[in-house]
């Protein structure tokens, strides 16, 4: 495993929590002599092959004052999360075969979106408020049929769909339907990567000749999309799919020798897509477990002070990954001496 390397002078690590234009062709021009510099190769003959996960490191939920700020309890925790992410992409540059992005990805006209339901009273529920499968058969929320056009169905098939998702989530121990802010929306500039993991990303592009393998998700209206893998509900309440459950990141596993994952947020998206992953993995071959690395300093909870903390949530799924054998590194430790990299 090739030694760390030194921080390139364009990064600063205080423009982390800010949006930014990042200048590609400066950028690209200093990489060149930068590479040289330090000898660096293309990603292509990397014997020990690492792919670096980043899901959804995006403004919506890593930038101060944006919709969904995961600031966990210290209130910088994306923030500080994303300098340490920086850091370790830079620093092992020479070790990252490819960087796979993942973007949370909506409009509108969605069901965890405030528009979708209304009481008796025509009243939308507020950010962050929990639908129950009782709340919907007791009917103190409602689909909004002033969506029924744009959605191309019914009043009454929307709420029964309704009735069937918020069943499924209280079956599958999941979630109970959160009603978020608008965020991460197609085009807005909450939808956008950080700034500065975006400079990263293409810093590591231009230097190892390597294509980030960009994977959006969750853009269908009538289901939440935590996890990478696979949505919250799979299906309407006829049993028609919603959205196909992808194997991109499980063929990652096979493809590489060490998949490492980071990102927002560690109670949400992050944990639902391990455990989905560690689905896959029990259901095929135990042992590629081996090749999962999360870096626990590198991904933060949802917390919203006086209305919601997760971090209990999260920090328990995490000691559950650790027990089914998933490594559980810290970005500040080299590589080359994190357990079974060679």
């Amino acid at each position: 495993m090739s030694k760390e390397l030194p921080i390139p002078p364009h990064f600063n690590p205080n423009k982390v929590g800010e949006v930014w234009k990042v200048s590609y062709e400066e950028i690209a021009k200093a990489v060149t002599k930068w590479a040289r510099e330090h000898s660096i190769q293309p990603a292509y003959k990397d014997r020990f092959k690492i792919c670096l996960v980043l899901v959804d490191v995006q403004n919506t939920f890593c930038i101060p004052g944006f919709e969904l700020y995961v600031g966990g309890r210290s209130g910088t925790g994306a923030v500080d999360d994303n300098k340490r992410l920086c850091e370790f992409i830079y620093r092992n540059l020479n070790a990252i075969t490819q960087i796979s992005p993942t973007m949370d990805t909506h409009q509108a006209m969605q069901i965890f979106h405030s528009i979708f339901l209304v009481n008796e009273k025509g009243e939308h529920p507020a950010p962050f408020t929990l639908i129950t499968e009782e709340d919907i058969t007791k009917e103190r929320w409602r689909f909004n049929p002033l969506l029924s056009h744009s959605l191309g169905r019914s009043p009454t098939e929307m709420q029964n769909h309704l009735l069937y998702y918020t069943g499924e989530l209280r079956k599958t121990a999941k979630y109970e339907l959160t009603i978020w802010p608008y965020h991460a929306m197609l085009g807005g500039i909450g939808h956008a990567l950080v700034s500065a993991i975006e400079e990263a990303i293409f810093f590591h592009t231009i230097a190892r000749y390597s294509q980030p393998d960009i994977h959006m998700k969750g853009n269908h209206p009538l289901t939440e999309h935590y996890s990478v893998l696979v949505p919250e509900v799979a299906t309407d309440s006829r049993g028609n799919p919603l959205v196909a459950k992808t194997d991109k990141f499980f063929r990652k596993l096979l493809e590489f020798d060490a998949v490492i994952i980071a990102g927002q947020a560690k109670s949400h998206c992050v944990a639902w897509t391990i455990a989905d992953l560690l689905g896959d993995i029990m259901a095929h071959d135990r042992s590629l477990v081996e090749k999962v690395y999360l870096l626990e300093d590198c991904t933060s909870p949802v917390v919203v002070p006086g209305v919601v903390d997760y971090s209990d949530e999260a920090d328990k799924a995490f000691e559950s990954f650790a027990e089914a054998g998933v490594n559980i590194v810290r970005s500040t430790d080299p590589i080359e001496n994190w357990p079974r990299i060679k």
